[in-house]
This record gives structure tokens, C-alpha cells and sequence, in this order.
């Protein structure tokens, strides 16, 4: 197929890498053209802005980095619903706000494209090894259309429901996460003031009730002090904010994310750390 890619950082270079590993054409446009070289050496075609992306191909995935960054590439001058023909696919992977999900999508169905809102969980790792889990809002039919696309870079691939559902799963998805964070944070804290061994307290961890995702894919990286991020700090905090406007507007007080969030912003905005992963939680403490 003919593929397009808007938003090549860590998470969607190493997508759009499987898609053309899979046998598609891929066109790939990013801010910062430099991360689009290594695809481009593989067989990529360059655009020079989201609208060209969108005129030369049948489905456009986008992944940036936050909601405003959404809107642009899809509404902004050169965006991709001005280079879009009628028929045509967009599938927004950002992990963004449910309600813009819907907005694309009503204005997709208007000019006779396709949209669905399918945000990932994985981490770099999960882009990498085509394992990531795909959490999708949209029409039925459209999502049967993309499905073996999404097959190709995930194991765990779900339809919510319509426009706007993929991005309340992943919601839910960040606030579990939220949880997993601190908690990792603090056992190594605890585990490392008792003398413990911090290499057998995660064997032993990983191998009981205490076992998690994050756990296994970021305490060997703390203990390398390894803050490179597989999934950026500040992106992070802006998906809590988002989740916790969503709660609120549903009239939940969800506390323990509310303090996971507060910590974020201590190592976001007050630290200046955003740009380390969500592992360098344990630098604030």
C-alpha cells in the first residue's frame, strides 16, 4: 500500500520502519527532517509538508507529540485534510484529547475521508519489536480496512467503539501506568535504604505478584542510570492532564493519579527533566 507518515520521533520511526519492512511504500514528513533520514535511507520518500504526505498516499498515520501539534498537522495550513481525497484514511496514533479525536473524525466524515484515533502502549521497545498494543476509535468498517496494518506493528490490537473511545482505553492505559511508575520509584528507594541487592529485589519481583511492565522494561535501565526515553517524560504528563480533565469532567477524584501527575510537573516543569523518560521519576526524589 501506499502509506503516509507524519511524526517520525522514537516511537514513530521505529513504526513506520515495520510498516515498510511489511512491503509498503512509505512517504514520511517530520518537523525535524533529520529524524526521518534513516527511513528515508531504507526506502522512504521525503514530503516536505503533511498535506504532500497526504497526497500520495491511501492511509496517513499520524504520531506527534501533543494535542495542539494534532490539530496543526491535520487543520493547519499545509495540513493534511488540504492535500486529503475523498476515500483516503487518516489514523491519528498521538495519545491525544478524545474530544479532538471526535472533531477529526466528524470533519473526515464531512469530505468523505476515513479517521480513527488508534494510540499505542509499548514503549520504544514495543515499536520496536512490532508488539505493541493498539487501542482504536472509529467506524466499524474502517477499522476492518486498517486492521491488517495495525496487525502489523502490534500483538494486541482492540476497536472501543467510535471516534473518541481509542483515546478514552488509553487513558485508562496512562492512569494504570501512573500507578506502576511511583510505584517502581519507591520500591528501589525502599529497596536500596534496607541494603537490599537491587538486581535480586527485581528477580524476585518479577517473578511474584509484583511483576509489571514497567517494572521489568525500566528498573534495568535506572540501574544503569539510563533515563533515555523510551516514552518521553513530558508526554507523559501531558496524557495524565488529559486523563485527569477527562475524570473530572466524568466527576471523578482520581487521587492517586492526581499525585502521580503532581510529581511529573515537580520533575517536568520545576526540574526542567522532560525530555528524560518516565523512569527519571526517581531523580526527584
Amino acid at each position: 500500500m501506499q502509506l503516509g507518515f507524519v511524526g517520525t520521533g522514537v516511537m514513530g520511526a521505529a513504526i513506520a520502519q515495520n510498516l515498510m519492512a511489511a512491503g509498503h511504500q512509505l512517504t514520511v514528513y517530520n518537523r525535524t527532517k533529520s529524524k526521518t533520514d534513516a527511513l528515508v535511507a531504507n526506502g522512504a520518500t521525503w514530503a516536505a509538508t503533511p498535506a504532500d504526505v497526504a497526497k500520495h498516499s491511501d492511509v496517513v498515520f499520524t504520531m506527534v507529540g501533543f494535542p495542539t501539534d494534532v490539530d496543526n498537522v491535520y487543520f493547519g495550513d499545509d495540513g493534511i485534510f488540504s492535500g486529503l481525497s475523498a476515500g483516503k484514511t487518516v489514523v491519528d496514533m498521538t495519545t491525544s484529547r478524545p474530544s479532538l479525536a471526535v472533531k477529526i473524525a466528524d470533519y473526515a466524515t464531512a469530505h468523505g475521508f476515513h479517521a480513527l484515533d488508534a494510540p499505542v502502549s509499548g514503549g520504544d521497545i514495543g515499536a520496536k519489536n512490532a508488539t505493541l498494543t493498539v487501542m482504536v476509535g472509529g467506524d466499524t468498517a474502517t477499522y476492518q480496512a486498517v486492521l491488517p496494518l495495525f496487525e502489523t506493528i502490534g500483538h494486541q490490537v482492540n476497536h472501543f467503539g467510535g471516534p473518541g473511545t481509542g483515546q478514552h482505553a488509553k487513558m485508562a492505559n496512562q492512569i494504570m501506568i501512573a500507578g506502576t511508575m511511583t510505584g517502581l520509584t519507591e520500591m528501589l528507594l525502599y529497596a536500596k535504604a534496607a541494603n537490599l541487592d537491587l538486581e535480586k529485589v527485581l528477580a524476585t519481583l518479577s517473578s511474584g505478584g509484583a511483576d509489571n511492565w514497567s517494572m521489568d522494561n525500566y528498573v534495568p535501565r535506572i540501574l544503569k542510570d539510563d533515563y533515555t526515553p523510551g516514552f518521553f517524560a513530558r508526554h507523559f504528563l501531558k496524557d495524565l492532564r488529559i486523563a485527569l480533565s477527562e475524570a473530572d469532567a466524568m466527576g471523578l477524584d482520581l487521587v492517586a493519579t492526581a499525585q502521580a501527575k503532581r510529581l511529573y510537573e515537580v520533575m517536568v516543569d520545576v526540574k526542567g527533566l522532560g525530555d528524560q523518560g518516565t523512569q527519571g521519576l526517581i531523580n526527584i526524589y
